[in-house]
């Protein structure tokens, strides 16, 4: 049997007030107060792992250990099958400008252009397939932990399409649907993504 969270106060690991609200969101039904890890003024550890659950059990297990509160951390990005799964966990990475690229920060075009690029030159029938990754970790003090998995299929396009996601969301085609992440309503990429099949799991696991 999985330990459970239970009700009560949850550290989650980020420092992005916007992904501290939609956490919160989803659990504040089940008796969870979320705080987050940058209200505590915890550092954020390095991301050294190769695997989504690898960084996610980082994030995780160093938000508890610093509380001593149980943690929830998340790891998420594309994988693109015709680049042998890359960016997968260098997925933010890949947007990071370089230092004659201007100011410090992400450029998500340049990103979403790179993927695209390498596709190219790969020949016009290279395969398209992709899909979004989530792994959603908690861990508690004493070390222990539990995690879950989520995935959504899809395929990619060009050019960009759509203003109402983030990231890679405006080349990505989720199965069975014919437009982009991006151009998808909020509610219903919320209700078919990979965070929320992640979501699905932990929620079935920790309060069934």
């Amino acid at each position: 049997m999985t330990r459970r969270i239970g009700a009560g106060t949850l550290v989650i690991a980020t420092h992005n007030a916007g992904k501290l609200k939609e956490i919160g969101a989803l659990l504040e039904p089940h008796g969870v107060k979320c705080i987050s890890a940058g209200s505590l003024g915890l550092p954020e550890p390095k991301e050294t792992g190769t695997t989504f659950v690898q960084n996610a059990l980082i994030k995780a297990g160093a938000a508890a250990e610093a509380s001593g509160l149980a943690a929830l951390a998340d790891d998420s990005g594309l994988s693109v099958a015709a680049l042998d799964g890359r960016p997968g966990v260098y997925t933010a990475d890949w947007a990071e400008r370089q230092w004659f690229e201007g100011e410090p920060g992400r450029d998500w075009y340049m990103a979403m252009g790179k993927v695209e690029g390498m596709l190219q030159a790969k020949g016009p029938d290279t395969p398209r397939d992709a899909w979004f990754s989530c792994v959603l970790a908690i861990a508690w003090p004493d070390g222990e932990s539990a995690v879950y998995e989520g995935r959504v299929d899809g395929s990619l396009t060009w050019p960009p399409r759509g203003t109402l996601g983030f990231g890679y969301d405006p080349v990505f085609v989720p199965q069975g649907r014919d437009v982009t992440f991006a151009q998808l309503d909020p509610d219903e990429k919320h209700r078919i993504s990979h965070r929320a099949d992640a979501f699905a799991k932990l929620v079935a696991e920790q309060f069934g």
